[in-house]
Formats: C-alpha cells, sequence, structure tokens
C-alpha cells in the first residue's frame, strides 16, 4: 500500500454529510457509519444542531447502524448531541489512532468494509477509518444555523492542499 492512500477518502461527496443518503449506503453496501462530530454533523462553535439532522439520522438509522466518535473531550456536548438522535457515542478519540473505532465497530458486530468512517478531515477521520480498513467518506464541514453554505476552514484548506502536492487524489465523482 502507497503511503499516500492512507489519507485518500473512498468517495468524496462535495456537500455536507446530509447529502449521505441511505440510497448511497446501500449502493456501497454500508450497514453501519461510524461519524465524528464537530464541523462533520455539528459546527464547532455551535451549541445545537440543525432542526434538519434528527430527520437525516432517523433515515440512515433505518438502513444501518450509527456510532459518534469524536476528539472532542467535552463529553456533555457530544452527549448533548448523541441523546436527541438516539445513538451511542464515544469521546476523546484521538484520531487518527484508531482504538475508539475499534471499540465503535466492535459493538456494532459488521466487517470494516461494510462500515464508512464519514468525516469533513483527512487527516484524523479519514486517516484513522482507513487505518482500520472501513470505507471512508469526506464530507464538507456543516454550515451554520444562518449559513446555507459549508464554512471556510484554513486548517482544511491547508490540508488538502498539502496532501494534492505529494498525489492524494480528492475527485468528486459525478452523480450517478
Amino acid at each position: 500500500m502507497v503511503w499516500s492512500s492512507l489519507f485518500e477518502p473512498n468517495l468524496v461527496l462535495g456537500g455536507s454529510v446530509f447529502d449521505l443518503s441511505p440510497d448511497l449506503m446501500r449502493r456501497h453496501n454500508l450497514k453501519g457509519l461510524i461519524l465524528d462530530v464537530d464541523d462533520t454533523l455539528v459546527p464547532l462553535r455551535q451549541a445545537e444542531s440543525d432542526p434538519d439532522l434528527a430527520d437525516w439520522m432517523a433515515s440512515i438509522k433505518a438502513v444501518g447502524d450509527v456510532w459518534l466518535v469524536s476528539n472532542n473531550v467535552n463529553s456533555s456536548r457530544i452527549k448533548r448531541i448523541a441523546t436527541p438522535l438516539e445513538v451511542p457515542y464515544l469521546t476523546s478519540a484521538g484520531k487518527p489512532s484508531r482504538r475508539k473505532l475499534k471499540q465503535a465497530l466492535e459493538a456494532m458486530a459488521l466487517p470494516p468494509e461494510q462500515v464508512a468512517m464519514v468525516g469533513d478531515r483527512l487527516l484524523t477521520d479519514v486517516l484513522a477509518g482507513n487505518r482500520l480498513g472501513l470505507f471512508t467518506i469526506l464530507v464538507d464541514p456543516m454550515p451554520t444555523l444562518d449559513q446555507d453554505r459549508p464554512r471556510h476552514s484554513c486548517l482544511r484548506t491547508l490540508e488538502i492542499a498539502m496532501l494534492r502536492l505529494v498525489g492524494v487524489s480528492l475527485e468528486i465523482p459525478p452523480p450517478s
């Protein structure tokens, strides 16, 4: 395996997590999702989630298991997000460490290739998922409630630019 492939997601959505549909999960034979929280489901500096998140989560849970795995050490914040969604969660994950992702994967009792790690960061979410053999999905950061488009993240822009320099491909597939 070429080391740069560890940073390449299996799928780049080119939109927020809301663009991940039950149909897309079925097309990729995904029976479970491990979701990052901050900036993937809820903007980091925002206390409440998008009102559409609960409906989206219900549609996803109808086709597979869902766990939230966050690097955030503030367990009360993650609990406040996970509880109304009725999904289990782990905090202080230290991604790209695989330890907490393994816990979620073992709890789902699914093979790694049937579980997707979904996140907005290449050097944490995608790298951790690829190191564990999960299907990895890169999404744009969730817009804040007063925006209708993703926020600009200097760190994410730098991360993408650096990885493109070493040959990592981040092509968004055409709609099917």
